[in-house]
Formats: structure tokens, C-alpha cells, sequence
């Protein structure tokens, strides 16, 4: 179980209530830096697009802290998602040997009880189960899954460490994360596998 170091505490739950107050945060996720929301706050993420001035047809992932919460929030689990979300199982690492080490975020057929326009046209959303300990404390004190998108101006590179976050996005946020603002290891997006309801899938990214 995660134990955070006092300072690490203090930024949890600072970041916490303001997610509760329906306000956003930069925070550090088990990829690169994103900037995030309560995902069932329709209002906290039409003010993410906002500031990443991106069209809202353009969905974003959210976090979640275990497999188990799936089925809160969509209609059915593919056999295919179940099988990829199992990194132990042979057919996965077939599927994607390139990107076994990464984090792999899942689009999965008809999304529920999340803020509408996370949801993208054909009704899927992008799930990631987060097992980096500051992540999945957010999402499991929260009690809700948590938005997971870019630092950074919609059509700009992604920033792959905390240093290079423009600043428009620093101070358009509620609060900034100090937990591992040093870390200048650079880090990549996850991998995105879609899979539909008839259990095939199509490698995203």
C-alpha cells in the first residue's frame, strides 16, 4: 500500500480537494505530466478543452485505479480488453511486443456515468488502469476516475518532463502538483489499443 512522504501527503490531498471543488490540476501520471479533472465533472473538463484549446470532439482518457471499477462506467468488458489488460497473458505480448514496458490505455464500446463530453462520437472511452502509486491515490480517494490528457496546447508536442510545461498551461490550472517536478527522466504517452464489441481491436498507438 502507498505510504506518501509528509510532503507527498499534503500534496495528495491539496490536489484531491481541489478535484472535489471541480477544479483542475497538472499532476504527474504513470506517463508524461497531464493535466486532470473529477471525469464526471462535465464543467471541470469543458474548461480543460478550453485551456488546451481543443474541440471537444476530440475525446479525452481518464484514469482509473483498478480493473475492478470498470463496469461503473462502461456497458461491457470485450473478452479481447480482458485479455490485454492481463500483461502475464502470451497472446498480449504478441499483440504488442513494442509496448509491453509501457502503460497501455484501453478504448472500450459504450462508455457511462462520465461527463458526456468525454465520450467520444461512437460512444467508447479511453480507460487507463494506473498503477503508479500517486495516480492511483488520486483515483481511489477521489472515488471517481480521473482525466488524463497532455500538457500542452492542443497541436504542440507533449512536454515529456514537468520542465517542459509552457507556462500558459501552469497558471491556467487550479493547482500544480509538486510531487516529482525533479524528475527529468523522460517519459512517453501510453499505448492506445481500440477494441470493439466484436472483439477485435486496432492498435491506436
Amino acid at each position: 500500500m502507498y505510504e506518501p512522504k509528509r510532503y507527498e501527503r499534503e500534496d495528495l490531498q491539496t490536489a484531491l480537494r481541489v478535484l472535489r471543488q471541480g477544479g483542475i490540476i497538472l499532476y504527474p501520471t504513470d506517463t508524461i505530466w497531464g493535466i486532470g479533472c473529477d471525469a464526471t465533472n462535465e464543467e471541470a473538463v469543458q474548461r480543460i478543452y478550453r485551456l488546451k484549446q481543443r474541440a471537444d470532439s476530440k475525446s479525452m482518457l481518464m484514469l482509473l485505479d483498478g480493473a475492478g471499477k470498470l463496469q461503473s462506467y462502461v456497458n461491457e468488458i470485450p473478452d479481447t480488453a480482458s485479455m490485454l489488460l492481463d500483461a502475464t497473458d502470451p497472446n498480449y505480448r504478441d499483440a504488442r511486443p513494442e509496448t509491453e514496458q509501457r502503460p497501455m490505455t484501453i478504448i472500450y464500446p459504450g462508455a457511462k456515468n462520465i461527463a458526456p463530453s468525454l465520450i467520444a462520437d461512437d460512444g467508447s472511452i479511453g480507460i487507463r488502469i494506473t498503477s503508479e502509486p500517486f495516480t492511483r491515490a488520486l483515483c481511489e480517494q477521489l472515488h471517481h476516475p480521473i482525466v488524463s490528457t497532455s500538457a500542452n496546447i492542443s497541436g504542440q508536442p507533449a512536454a515529456k518532463t514537468f520542465r517542459e510545461i509552457a507556462d500558459e498551461i501552469k497558471q491556467g490550472v487550479d493547482y500544480v502538483c509538486r510531487f516529482r517536478q525533479d524528475d527529468e527522466t523522460p517519459h512517453k504517452p501510453s499505448a492506445i489499443i481500440k477494441v470493439n464489441k466484436d472483439n477485435t481491436f486496432e492498435v491506436i498507438r
